[in-house]
């Protein structure tokens, strides 16, 4: 308590400082002219748009790349500025000292700090230039982050202007260790905004400011080439899900294109605003564009969404890939194996669309119920900022997410759910407990595929598997339980699909999983056998019978 209560003491003596003198002329001036020459030198700094910053007070309200930022916003103005800085920065007296004298002042990074808010609307008050960036954290890569509400809260009770200002470069400077490399650095000043002085703004109004100024941060970032956030998408396939994800991201503010099938499909869809087949009683919002797939404006599109079964996967690219910019991301919601080969469809899409990065979307979430009250959904993605904004898009669309960088895990426990919900309910007749036998052997089957193929067992034990198998083996509605209840029934699986009128992933997966499991190495009876029957070359009472008869798993024999 001590140490604390010395470390708040010290915080506190550096907002005193900033608050009555400001920065320290002589070490100002000095450092300056040090620092700005070798920065402009080896950062071949560039800016646009300095003669937007007024005279007096202003707030420059900033993304935020690198701690390189304040001093290179700093070259660009003829006058000091202030900013931010963590308060571990100033644990070391010397270099508090040192950063305090510059301009800098301590923040509470992570909760309400009011001190520095103070300091901040003091400084302002004095006339001074502010530096906020109101990401709150560094954002190293890929879109501008989320803004907190504190800069519009600064604008209304100081009422000085807001300029906002966009850097890029800085992100790149810095490699391992304390090596900063030379790369280019640009900034672009945006207009000044102004708002109505206002006392106490409550939080909301504080808020709706920055959902105001951010807007204009991300224009000036643009403009230098900075990557956009998702603000349009595409979706291929008007099925159920397709239909369902074109409304949740219509629903989190996203302009969306609806891709049919064919032009019947689009009338049909089109006029009532509704897929009556498909997902009856969920209506399409007016802004929502439906087209078929042929139809639909890549150019400025920034988020695909493949929502075809995989069986369909090679037709839909075939038929957009092309068109898809290399500004584009894509998200494929289809769960199964692309044939002929059996690759995962994330897989497949990488090699011959050249989108900037590419995710995958899967879990318990049956179209309509997340849709009508939400779900939770798994998110499985190599790109960190793909990541962050479809996690941010989904949520505001009210999902729940689950992100992983297991894409190989995800994908391959969708496979196991749909393969292990066919089987289950093939041998449901017999009885639960050779239906949960069943299931569970070709589950454990396809688990072992996954770790030989790099995915993660934490993976199949969490949403993406044992938590999607649950959801689909409970669904009245579920295609794939269907599918095995007919299976089990003797009827051929060439017939199955006729009967359902829908596809059934399950069907073209599992002799997929099978070819796998030979390229693997991988002795997986229950699921080889189960290939019999969906080929015919067994009844489902043979194979039901090897069920029984236990013969050992992989591994049971890694075991023993």
């Amino acid at each position: 308590m001590p140490e604390e209560g010395h470390a708040a003491d010290g915080l506190n003596r550096h907002h005193e400082r900033t608050r009555r003198r400001g920065v320290n002329p002589l070490v100002y001036v000095i450092v300056r002219a040090v620092l700005e020459p070798a920065i402009r030198i080896w950062f071949r700094v560039s800016s646009k748009g300095r003669r937007n910053i007024p005279d007096g007070p202003v707030i420059l309200a900033a993304n935020h790349r690198s701690f390189l930022d304040p001093f290179i916003i700093g070259v660009c103005l003829r006058r000091p500025i202030y900013f931010v800085a963590k308060k571990e920065l100033f644990e070391n007296r010397l270099q508090g000292w040192l950063l305090n004298c510059l301009g800098a002042f301590p923040v509470r990074r992570g909760e309400s700090d009011e001190d520095s808010v103070q300091t901040a609307l003091a400084l302002l008050e004095r006339g001074k230039a502010v530096v906020i960036f109101p990401e709150g954290t560094r954002i190293r890569s890929g879109s501008l982050g989320k803004p907190k509400r504190g800069v519009g809260r600064m604008a209304l009770e100081s009422g000085a202007p807001v300029v906002p200002v966009a850097v890029t470069g800085t992100e790149h400077a810095r490699s391992r260790g304390l090596r900063i490399k030379p790369v280019k650095v640009r900034l672009r000043f945006g207009r000044a905004l102004t708002f109505p002085r206002v006392e106490r703004p409550s939080p909301d109004l504080g808020r709706e400011v920055t959902e105001r100024i951010w807007p204009c941060v991300h224009l000036q970032w643009e403009w230098l080439g900075g990557l956009p956030p998702l603000r349009t998408a595409a979706v291929v396939g008007a099925g159920s899900m397709g239909t369902a994800l074109a409304v949740l991201l219509q629903r989190a503010g996203l302009d969306v294109q609806l891709g049919c099938r064919s032009l019947a499909q689009a009338r049909r869809v089109a006029s009532p605003r509704e897929e009556e087949r498909y997902l009856p009683g969920i209506g399409l919002d007016r802004s929502i564009r439906v087209c078929t797939v042929a139809d639909i404006e890549l150019a400025a599109v920034d988020l695909v969404v493949l929502a075809v079964p995989c069986s369909a996967l090679p037709s839909a690219v075939g038929q957009i890939g092309a068109a898809v910019a290399d500004r584009s991301a894509v998200l494929v919601v289809s769960k199964g194996l692309v044939p002929p080969l059996g690759s995962t469809p994330t897989a497949w899409v990488c090699e011959r669309v050249r989108a900037r990065a590419v995710a995958w979307l899967g879990g318990p979430a049956h179209a309509r119920e997340a849709v009508v009250a939400g779900a939770w959904v798994v998110l499985a993605t190599l790109d960190a900022d793909l990541r962050r904004q479809l996690g941010d898009v989904l949520d505001a669309a009210g999902l729940i997410v689950d992100a992983t960088d297991d894409m190989q895990g995800a994908e391959l426990a969708a496979c196991a759910k749909n393969a292990a919900a066919l089987a289950s309910a093939a041998a449901a007749s017999r009885g639960a407990n050779l239906a949960g036998t069943a299931a569970g052997r070709v589950f454990s089957e396809v688990h072992h595929l996954a770790l030989a193929s790099g995915g993660r067992s934490e993976t199949f034990t969490g949403l993406a598997g044992a938590g999607d198998l649950l959801a689909t083996a409970l669904a009245e509605g579920s295609r794939n339980r269907r599918a095995g209840e007919l299976l089990g029934a003797g009827i051929p699986s060439v017939q199955v699909e006729g009967i359902l009128d829908q596809t059934a992933e399950s069907l073209a997966t599992v002799p997929l999983l099978d070819q796998a499991f030979e390229r693997k190495g991988i002795d997986a009876p229950v699921t080889a056998g189960l290939r019999e029957v969906l080929d015919g070359r067994a009844s489902p009472d043979t194979w039901l019978d090897g069920v029984r008869s236990g013969a050992p798993s992989p591994a049971g024999r890694e075991a023993a």
